[in-house]
C-alpha cells in the first residue's frame, strides 16, 4: 500500500505535466517497473514500503535481486491480477508464500 501510494502521487504529477494524451497507461507501467528495478535491484531487495514492513525481497537462493528480476517480478504482479487474481492467492497455499510473481522471478520476501 505504502508503495501504490508513492507511485499514485508520482504517477499524479507526470500525468498533470505530461496531460492525459492516452499515455497515461504506459507511464504508469513504467514509473512502477522503474521503481521496482531500481530498488528491488539497488537498494538492498526494498523499496520503502517494504523498508517500513520490515521485509525484503531476495532470490531464491537468498541472493541479491537482479535488475531482470526484478522487472520479470513487476510483470508478474500483472498476471496475478489478470487471472482472477489467483497469483496473489497462490501465495497463501505455497509453502514459502511465494505469489506467482515471485515464482516467475525467482525471488521470495524474508525478514529484513
Amino acid at each position: 500500500i505504502i508503495d501504490g501510494i508513492i507511485l499514485a502521487i508520482v504517477g499524479g504529477i507526470l500525468q498533470a505535466i505530461l496531460g492525459s494524451q492516452g499515455l497515461s497507461g504506459l507511464v504508469s507501467f513504467l514509473i512502477g517497473i522503474s521503481y521496482q528495478i531500481y530498488f528491488l535491484s539497488q537498494n538492498n531487495g526494498q523499496t520503502p514500503g517494504k523498508m517500513v514492513m520490515g521485509i525484503r525481497v531476495v532470490s531464491s537462493d537468498g541472493g541479491s535481486v537482479s535488475v531482470m528480476s526484478a522487472g520479470l517480478r513487476y510483470i508478474g504482479y500483472y498476471i496475478n491480477s489478470i487471472v482472477l487474481l489467483l497469483g496473489w492467492i497462490w501465495a497463501i497455499f505455497d509453502d514459502q508464500g511465494r505469489g506467482w510473481h515471485d515464482l516467475i522471478a525467482g525471488t521470495r520476501v524474508v525478514k529484513a
